[in-house]
């Protein structure tokens, strides 16, 4: 009966140091693209200056791939934290089973089925690249529609930001979230009923988070920030929004 704990024990080790670890592709991956990231920024105003379009499609996408690769690694670390918690239980059950032997184990008990941490998802990421790459284009022209419709002057530079602000909130932010939700779904291969799921469960939800981090954000932008900046300004703030959207995407999706 000893032998038996003591080899128990140390298989729930192993497990535990196998599901411990960090997640060495998510990190590799996520380094790869931040250093893609600040090659980028480097030379942002001479790629700018001879392609304004392509050099904001191809920073949305990397952008875009930094944010989803963090929620991956979100949802990688979230399982480890699950795993090792169930792990702790088995440990407290080891003993309790063996005094039990005609007691078969139940899930949660030593014994039950170990899932593996979640892969790293190249589709998924790609995915999100694909979507930032062709909505930079859209937010391209939205943005400098603002800019004509409501340029900032010195007498009143205020007023016109807030015109900005309310139209982006109240206008191209319920497309976007739509446009977002819309492609993925179809990305995964989901139909109609998949995308009316979608709407009726995460849209209202993620846009109200949307109202709630968004108008502050926005006003900075307008305000200060050059517009051949914005974009990527409003990228980088998105990174963690966009990590949001993607748990949020996924989570439904599962």
């Amino acid at each position: 009966m000893i032998a038996a704990t003591k080899r128990k024990v140390l298989d729930g080790m192993n497990r535990r140091y196998i599901y411990g670890r960090v997640p060495l592709l998510h990190t590799i991956i996520f380094l790869i693209e931040m250093a893609v990231a600040a090659r980028l920024a480097a030379k942002f105003n001479t790629y700018y200056a001879e392609k304004p379009v392509l050099t904001t499609m191809v920073t949305n996408a990397v952008l875009g791939g930094v944010a989803d690769t963090v929620a991956q690694l979100i949802t990688a670390f979230r399982h480890r934290s699950q795993q090792r918690s169930l792990e702790d239980n088995d440990f407290i059950s080891i003993e309790i089973e063996d005094l039990d032997k005609q007691r078969p184990p139940v899930v949660g008990e030593s014994g039950y089925i170990k899932t593996a941490p979640p892969p790293f998802d190249f589709e998924r990421l790609t995915r999100f690249m694909a979507y930032g790459f062709f909505m930079a284009p859209i937010q391209f022209q939205w943005f400098g529609f603002l800019s004509r419709a409501f340029p900032l002057t010195k007498a009143n530079p205020t007023t016109p930001v807030f015109k900005r602000v309310a139209f982006d909130q109240f206008i191209f932010a319920p497309f976007g979230l739509a446009c977002f939700f819309s492609y993925m779904t179809i990305a995964e291969g989901g139909g109609k009923r998949a995308l009316a799921q979608k709407f009726r469960d995460v849209y209202l939800p993620t846009l109200k988070a949307n109202f709630v981090l968004w108008p502050a954000v926005q006003i900075l932008n307008f305000r200060v920030i050059p517009i051949q900046f914005q974009i990527p300004f409003v990228s980088c703030i998105g990174i963690a929004w966009t990590a949001y959207l993607s748990l949020t995407n996924s989570s439904e999706e599962s």
